[in-house]
């Protein structure tokens, strides 16, 4: 290791501590969150300053096919930079060797950041709060299931066996015996986090059969995107282990709630350092209600950010555990957006729209922007829904097509997100539709075959 070692984060220099470093993995997040780039020997990353990629990375599908989103200049794929963040650099602690993974930001030949790359989209938003002096605080709350090994797509997945040899159990909430069926895997996550340098708020069992909360501390909304993208790869690698997937679909099992990524707001002034969302005596501020006014104005056109697949929709079930329309509530868990009890100077705004598919740049970037429209344009919400939001009507796309429409035709959050940025995402998520209606279903082949 050489000088550039010096600047790594705590964490990563107690991880190396008397160890040799073999292997630095250069990762950026596509455009579905999967972690692309270029695992160099530790010896070669020392004498890089940065590498490159080609910017095709970002009109890859989920499926690995391509979407024709190059623009005008053609499909010719021309070389971005990528720079490392080393402020990033963590262990990947289930190698087989000593290695570290760093975050790379993308930039053109001109040193102009690539509008389309997700943590530019979302490092552009946050700099428009910061222009106005104010400084966004989220804490993500991540839900996943643990289920059974599955290497058929045509089976449907199943919970995974338990240290009782019994399947993972549904409807055990909070249940502290249902988390100590897989608590092998769970004291890996702990583990691998723990090496890695992130910290956990908490671990709970969700409603659903092997389904699991992990809360991650509030703070700047780019270090926790790079936290949740990290996560996602440290618990697939933890359940690896132990014979088991763990899946971020937002609904992976039938009559089972999905899995969600919650996104609590506040919003502080870099001035006074007080929360805007709470006046000298503690009342809620106009504020407050601007911020969650823009919520229920510009979430619907972002659906498509939370809500990335067809699978997504499978999610927005009513009764399900998941929001069916952007009413707000005080301690309400069945609104699309809830206020959680709290101090005034800790007063947030949880969006539980989001799903645990979405990519957390993207999410984070997505909701951010809806709340800073209603600060900039003074957007004043419903009033509060009082009772169970499931008995009103839904007002969330229920298809990804429709929500891609959506959109498309939003001009004002386009504007915050990045218009290129925008045409690359519809591009892509519109190639993968695409994609899915050229498949036949069991659902088709059961009851269409031979009864129309």
């Amino acid at each position: 290791m050489s000088d550039w070692s010096d600047s790594l984060p705590e964490a990563a220099r107690l991880y190396l501590e008397g160890r040799r470093l073999d292997e630095v993995e250069c990762i950026i997040a596509d455009i579905p969150g999967i972690a692309r780039g270029k695992a160099v020997p530790a010896s070669k990353f020392a004498r890089q300053l940065s590498f490159h990629l080609p910017n095709s990375i970002f009109f890859q599908t989920i499926t690995g096919d391509w979407a024709e989103a190059a623009g005008d200049e053609g499909y010719v794929e021309p070389d971005m930079i990528l720079k490392p963040d080393m402020s990033t650099a963590t262990a990947a602690p289930w190698t087989g060797d000593w290695t570290l993974q760093v975050i790379h930001d993308a930039f053109d030949r001109a040193g102009a950041p690539i509008p389309y790359a997700p943590r530019n989209v979302l490092k552009r938003v946050v700099q428009l709060y910061r222009d106005q002096g104010w400084e966004p605080v989220i804490a993500p709350e991540m839900e996943f299931f643990l289920v059974a090994r599955n290497v058929d797509p045509a089976k449907p997945i199943e919970a995974m066996m338990g240290r009782t040899g019994r399947p993972a159990a549904a409807r055990q909430a909070y249940s502290m015996s249902a988390v100590d069926e897989y608590g092998p895997v769970i004291d890996d996550i702990y583990d691998f986090a723990e090496a890695q340098g992130f910290e956990i708020d908490g671990i709970t069992q969700e409603g659903g059969a092997g389904q699991v909360e992990i809360n991650l501390r509030h703070g700047d909304p780019v270090k926790l995107a790079d936290e949740v993208f990290y996560f996602k790869r440290l618990i697939r690698e933890a359940a690896l282990r132990h014979d088991c997937f763990a899946t971020f679909m937002a609904k992976p099992i039938e009559d089972e709630p999905g899995s969600a990524m919650h996104i609590h707001h506040s919003v502080i002034d870099t001035g006074t350092g007080r929360n805007l969302f709470a006046g000298p005596q503690g009342g809620e501020t106009d504020a407050f209600f601007n911020f969650l006014g823009g919520l229920q104005k510009h979430l619907p056109s972002a659906i498509a950010i939370f809500a990335p697949y067809v699978n997504s929709y499978r999610r927005y079930v009513k009764d399900h555990a998941a929001p069916i329309n952007l009413e707000w509530g005080r301690d309400n868990r069945t609104t699309g957006l809830r206020i959680p009890i709290s101090e005034p100077q800790a007063r947030r705004v949880e969006n539980r729209l989001a799903g645990m598919d979405c990519n957390p740049y993207l999410g984070i970037a997505a909701s951010l922007a809806a709340g800073y429209i209603g600060l900039v344009n003074e957007d004043w919400p419903s009033k509060q829904f009082r009772g169970d939001a499931y008995e009103g009507e839904g007002d969330i796309p229920r298809v990804l097509g429709d929500a891609l429409d959506l959109f498309d035709e939003a001009e004002a959050l386009r504007e915050v997100l990045g218009p290129e940025f925008c045409r690359v995402y519809s591009v892509v998520k519109r190639t993968e539709y695409e994609e899915f209606l050229q498949v036949i279903s069991p659902w088709e082949r059961e009851h269409l075959l031979l009864n129309v």
